[in-house]
């Protein structure tokens, strides 16, 4: 059976992110209140800076699980990514492994994190791969869309791998969607969802619920630059 990663672990990763987040930069959030507050989510992050990961993790209301390249698990950061809960995973290859700690996550409630650009680019959501739509559809846990907005603005005078230190970095939280036009998940009863999607998992499936993620992410991203004026 293969283990889900802890709870415990992504709170404590959480914690962490918040001090290094608020400590090195300004975050501006913006929509947190539309994360359910319980129950199985997907956060859809764009992706052009290594600190949207972290910085997701440090200003969201909730502890997540985030599907991390296995590259970055070297060294020392391997033991300390695993230890707060963030998901290794090879994305050269059909990860099975990943997969079923990243659908244990999501039955447990917990909130998943994916850049499905899957890779670090522009971060304008302009190409992104099935995994998002098949995690969605497979569980059933309503994605929400994140825009995080000027971290790769400019480098640092210090580190150039970083943005300049206390500069603002915007992260807009979007309204949670289905993957599925017109699906519907059971009520916990407390706000929340039960994981366990029953929508159909064929290519053409499959196909059709990433082009609407697509629309959904490209139009909350847009929404995002008018909102902080990026």
């Amino acid at each position: 059976m293969t283990d889900v990663p802890s709870m415990r672990g992504a709170e404590v990763g959480r914690r962490i992110g918040v001090g290094l987040m608020y400590g090195l930069f300004k975050p501006r959030v913006l929509g947190s209140w539309r994360v359910p507050a319980s129950g199985p989510v997907i956060f859809a992050v764009n992706h052009s800076h290594n600190i949207d990961g972290p910085m997701v993790m440090g200003v969201a209301p909730r502890p997540t699980h985030f599907l991390i390249k296995k590259e970055a698990f070297v060294g020392p950061l391997d033991p300390f990514l695993t230890g707060i809960g963030q998901l290794k995973v090879d994305r050269h290859s059909t990860d099975r492994t990943a997969i079923a700690r990243a659908l244990g996550v999501l039955k447990q409630g917990g909130v998943l994190g994916i850049f499905p650009e899957g890779t670090r680019g522009e971060g304008d959501f302009a190409s992104i791969r099935a995994g998002l739509a098949y995690f969605a559809v497979r569980s059933g846990a309503p994605i929400v869309p994140v825009a995080v907005l000027g971290s790769s603005d400019r480098p640092g005078r210090l580190t150039k791998a970083l943005p300049p230190l206390r500069s603002r970095v915007d992260i807009v939280f979007g309204d949670p969607f289905d993957a599925v036009e017109g699906a519907r998940s059971s009520d916990t009863g407390g706000g929340g969802r039960q994981a366990g999607g029953s929508g159909r998992r064929t290519r053409k499936a499959l196909d059709e619920a990433t082009a609407r993620i697509q629309k959904q992410l490209t139009a909350h991203l847009e929404n995002a630059r008018r909102l902080t004026g990026r």
